[in-house]
Order: structure tokens, then sequence, then C-alpha cells
């Protein structure tokens, strides 16, 4: 299995075909670090057939289940391999009153392929339950989804329910959703904004970058 088909399969969407493909290229000794590197490729060029608009949405998400399938299969691989490396964390939530989470599923895979530890604790979520992951995971950056312009105040909320607990300054918060832009993210408490997945990632690196040295 050379790696160049491994990074086709993830920009051609082939679902069905990429755990075998891992798989034989496992067999074939190579390492999971190597072949997550040429997915990772993939990932990329999917990211920028998105931003030229000849990829949509449908891709998007088809590229983060073939992405999904892969990581069943290099999770443990990699995790024997990694030699204690520490990876960045990330919570992801879908705020409180909102069940949509295709955006978060995209950017977690994005941000899986990218390296990162992604801590995604679902829809619906209370600003309660953001502060318990914080506690619990010390991670360092939070990602919030919402769809619906009634559940925006949540981004609020999670802001206000950090500064009780002492924590909003040990961490940066990034947003994401239709009814939101960066003018209403900064006055929601937010530190960031994106618009879609592909940009999420980006400014989640940046954010990465910053937070290196906070002490939780």
């Amino acid at each position: 299995m050379e790696f160049e088909k491994l990074t086709e399969l993830i920009i051609e969407l082939e679902v069905d075909d990429i755990e075998d493909a891992v798989k034989e290229a496992l067999n074939e000794g190579k390492t999971a670090m190597s072949i997550l590197d040429a997915l990772t490729k993939g990932m990329d060029k999917v990211g920028e057939l998105y931003e030229k608009k000849e990829y949509y949405l449908t891709e998007l998400v088809l590229a983060g289940e073939t992405m999904k399938e892969a990581f069943k299969i290099l999770k443990p691989k990699l995790q024997a391999e990694g030699g204690g490396k520490e990876k960045v964390k990330i919570i992801l939530a879908t705020v409180r009153g909102d069940n949509h989470d295709i955006g978060k599923n995209i950017l977690s895979s994005l941000l899986l392929s990218a390296d990162f530890e992604v801590i995604d604790i679902g829809m619906d979520i209370p600003a309660e339950k953001v502060v318990e992951a914080v506690k619990k995971t010390k991670a360092k950056i939070i990602g919030l989804s919402t769809l619906l312009t009634m559940t925006v105040e949540e981004i609020k909320n999670v802001h206000e329910a950090l500064e009780k607990a002492g924590l909003r300054d040990k961490v940066k918060i990034i947003v994401g959703g239709a009814p939101l832009n960066m003018e209403l993210a900064k006055k929601l408490g937010a530190d960031d904004f994106a618009d879609d997945a592909v940009e999420g990632v980006r400014r989640i690196k940046q954010l990465a970058k910053i937070t290196i040295d906070i002490k939780l």
C-alpha cells in the first residue's frame, strides 16, 4: 500500500475502502504515524478543495467519516508509538438547547488529523458541563458550536461560568455557527470565531500557540 494511495482514498472519499487500506499498510510494516501523515495530506487537500468551492459540506462530512474509519484502526497503534508525546487538548461541544452536530463532527475529524487530542462532550451541553470538562481534562481550548439564533446567549453563559470558576483567563474559547460573526462572538465573551471547520482548524492552531504557557 503506497502512501499516495492512502492520501487519494481520503481525497476521493472512499469511506468503504479506507479501513482495509490502513490495515494493509500496517501489515506491510508502515508505522501508524506515517500512515496518519499520508491521511492528513488527504484531509489538507479536501480542505483546499472546500475553500476553492470545488468540494462542499457533503464532501467535508464524507471526508470526516472516512478519517474516522481510519482512526478506529490507527488509534491504538498511534498511542503505542506516541512515546508519551503530549498533544494539545481541545473540548468541543454544541451549546445547551442546540442538537446540531455536523459542523462539530467535521471539526473534530480535522483536528484529529492535525494531531490534537479532541474531547467531544456532545450536544445540548450546559455551561456547567463545560466547566467540569475543563477541570477534568485540563484542556486550554474550548470550541463551541451553535446553529440556532436562540442559543447564542449560551456562549455568554459558558464565559460567565468559567469566570465564576476562576478558569476564564486560563482557557481560550472559539465559536462557530450560522448566527455568529466575529463581532458577536467577542460580545458574547469568546476569544475567536471561525465561519467553517477548515478555518476553525487554522485559528485553533493559532490559539494553541498562545495557550502553550498557560497553567491550569
